[in-house]
């Protein structure tokens, strides 16, 4: 299964040692990390998968494949900024939001016109924005997402 792990591109150690966590259980259960392809929670989430040899994707907001952080596999260059964010939603069958600002929060609204199962850790918990299943630890959203695909 690919799982989109999106969150902020800068984040504190917290956060950035969630997706590192969450990018280890998705790759020692052999899943494919997709992502924003550069830093924060996109470049933890990488690095924790790749500990584990799992694979990983990065759907890149530049024109340049080089921007990929050091951990991405894959890396997919779109020249489309922001734009790129529905495509990342796009290429998982689910998604874990982590943390995040104004960028994740427009993943989350793709994630859930598309209907992907959501997986919130410490991310946005807005009122009526109940597509989301807010989790306590990377385990419970590593295995929420797997019980929905």
């Amino acid at each position: 299964m690919r799982v989109a792990v999106i969150g902020g591109g800068t984040v504190d150690d917290a956060a950035a040692e969630l997706a590192r966590e969450v990018g280890k259980l998705l790759g020692k259960r052999d899943h494919t990390v997709v992502c924003g392809g550069l830093g924060g929670v996109m470049e933890a989430a990488c690095e924790g998968a790749k500990r584990e040899d799992g694979e990983t994707i990065g759907i890149l907001p530049t024109e340049r494949q080089a921007d990929a952080n050091e951990f991405v596999d894959t890396a997919i260059a779109t020249g489309l900024g922001h734009g790129r964010n529905h495509l990342v939603v796009l290429n998982g069958d689910a998604v874990i939001a982590i943390d995040g600002g104004s960028g994740t929060l427009s993943e989350i609204g793709f994630a859930g016109v598309y209907d992907r199962p959501i997986a919130g850790l410490g991310t946005h918990q807005i009122d009526g924005l109940d597509h989301v299943i807010h989790c306590e630890t990377p385990k419970e959203a590593v295995d929420y997402v797997e019980s929905k695909v």
